[in-house]
């Protein structure tokens, strides 16, 4: 089979690296506007061939579209424009309404397969790229309903051959939960680095005394804006209202601080102890 990749960063290559690897993939070509990511991946033997986005489109059985959602909602009419009724479109984005919601009345929309591998790292660019990255994780395909059937069942191919078990989300549903688990994580940790960086002005005293829980803790906060801005936009309803919440248990934290209430202080972190039992399942 031979793929198209559009966005040779760490998602992207982690996919074409696996597809590979499974003999899925018999020729994958790397779009990107990157140009140093495309000769990156060339020589790390992530892809075979580096081309233009028309070029790769119709002369690819399969295209994946791995770059920032609002690149993604932009582009995704232009290649459904360009492919036949025997190709297969799949996203990997981290966002689901939006672009579903862009070619909701586009003449080939059965063609595409809204998808989100739940991985990802700090680290970008095809350097960064593993192939097992995926292995265990969900892969969840958003609105299977409105894909034509074998367009569903080959995208439900790619996600078993990443070695991910399945899940299947009404977009909408998708996006509140990811604003749960993922993209509240990111924006705490981005506020957590601002404050360090606020309050502690000797970058040398950061290093030295930073502990593995404050780094595994702002570790996000290496992630690319170009990234995660339009995540955040896409999805602002949902990390508002999440935020909002996160910003309430703050300030419980802070008003058991202030009058002394360490039988409340200790109530709150009871409580929040019981994620544990929900992540060690």
């Amino acid at each position: 089979m031979k793929i198209s990749i559009i966005g040779i960063g760490l998602i992207g290559g982690s996919i074409a690296l696996k597809l590979k690897e499974k003999g899925i993939a018999s020729f994958i070509y790397g779009i990107d506007n990157n140009n140093t990511h495309l000769d990156e991946a060339l020589n790390l033997k992530i892809i075979d061939a580096k081309v233009d986005l028309e070029y790769g489109i119709i002369n690819s059985d399969l295209i994946i579209m791995a770059i920032p959602v609002d690149s993604t909602r932009n582009l995704l009419s232009t290649v459904l424009d360009l492919i036949s009724e025997n190709q297969t479109v799949m996203d990997a984005g981290s966002t689901k309404s939006g672009i579903i919601h862009a070619v909701k009345d586009h003449p080939k929309r059965s063609r595409f397969v809204a998808f989100h591998p739940m991985w990802g790292t700090e680290n970008s660019g095809p350097t960064s790229a593993i192939s097992n990255s995926f292995s265990g994780k969900a892969g969840v395909i958003c609105n299977k309903e409105e894909s034509a059937e074998d367009a569903l069942h080959l995208a439900e191919k790619i996600i078993e051959s990443l070695d991910m078990h399945l899940i299947y989300m009404n977009a909408d549903d998708h996006d509140i939960h990811t604003a749960y688990i993922s993209h509240i994580s990111h924006i705490t940790s981005y506020a957590l680095a601002n404050t360090v960086l606020e309050k502690e002005r000797e970058e040398d005293t950061i290093f030295q005394l930073a502990s593995s829980g404050f780094s595994s803790t702002v570790r996000l906060a290496k992630s690319h804006p170009e990234m995660w801005v339009p995540i955040f936009k896409q999805n602002k309803e949902n990390v508002l209202d999440v935020l909002n919440e996160h910003i309430s248990q703050l300030r419980k934290f802070k008003s058991a601080l202030e009058k002394e209430n360490y039988e409340y202080l200790e109530e709150l972190i009871l409580n929040a102890n019981k994620i544990r039992g929900i992540l060690d399942k």
